[in-house]
């Protein structure tokens, strides 16, 4: 399993592609950095929420985690790799967690590059790290859901491409669960609410940007990471077995 997680993670590192995703997140984060600061330039002192960075960067994270997933599985596939991967001495189990390990990895470093930037107010100011440390938190929680999910539609449609788009629009869609809920149609319906309500990750994700750590989000975003996860053992046993 070691030996495919590294492999996976070598073919991120040793080409432009983990590099160039990372560039561009840092990029749009450091954007939304520099707005904070000049949004707040004619005060005598400068005042500003990272966990609000990080809950308003979400939206353009969500095009990103897509794009590195979309390879895990369809490139196997598309370059017929899949049947040797799957006939090795790993178990189909081993196999989708070391790819999604590896994907995990990546997004975690991307994640640490904007450790820059509460580093350095740290210098000149005051932080306030328990909030900050709960939305790292919620953020790296809420992008495994995102690989997890990303990593089933690239081995569900073989096309790394359509499994980016299929993927942009699933995300954004639980990305806007939150008003959907609020709609007329789902207020009518008190139970439906409910249960949209309980599942929206973005409601969740704000106990986490306001630095309020909540066991039951913990358990949330963990459970429904390993339950897609399952999902991707499942459908590759099938396929397999159905070949076979």
């Amino acid at each position: 399993m070691f030996a495919l997680y590294k492999k996976e993670l070598q073919s991120f590192f040793f080409s432009p592609f983990a590099y160039v995703l990372a560039s561009l997140f840092m990029f749009i984060f450091s954007v939304s950095f520099i707005s904070a600061i000049a949004d707040l330039s004619g005060m005598n002192t400068l005042k500003f929420s990272f966990p609000n960075i990080f809950y308003n960067n979400f939206f353009y994270f969500i095009f990103i985690i897509p794009i590195l997933t979309m390879r895990s599985f369809a490139d196997e596939r598309r370059g017929g790799t899949e049947v040797l991967l799957l006939s090795s001495p790993l178990s189909v189990p081993k196999i989708v967690l070391a790819k999604f390990f590896s994907i995990v990895t990546i997004y975690l470093f991307m994640i640490l590059t904007t450790l820059f930037f509460p580093i350095y107010i740290a210098g000149h100011g005051v932080v306030q790290w328990s909030a900050l440390i709960c939305a790292y938190l919620g953020f790296f929680l809420w992008g495994l859901v995102c690989i997890a999910v990303g990593m089933l539609l690239s081995q569900l449609t073989g096309n790394a491409i359509i499994a980016a788009i299929i993927g942009e629009i699933i995300m954004e869609g639980l990305l806007f669960l939150d008003l959907f809920g609020a709609t007329a149609l789902v207020n009518a319906y008190p139970r439906l609410n409910s249960v949209i309500t309980w599942f929206s990750m973005q409601r969740r994700f704000l106990y986490f940007s306001q630095g309020m750590f909540r066991l039951e989000d913990l358990v949330f975003f963990l459970s429904l990471t390993a339950v897609v996860v399952c999902w991707n053992i499942i459908a590759i046993e099938k396929r397999r077995y159905s070949r076979s």
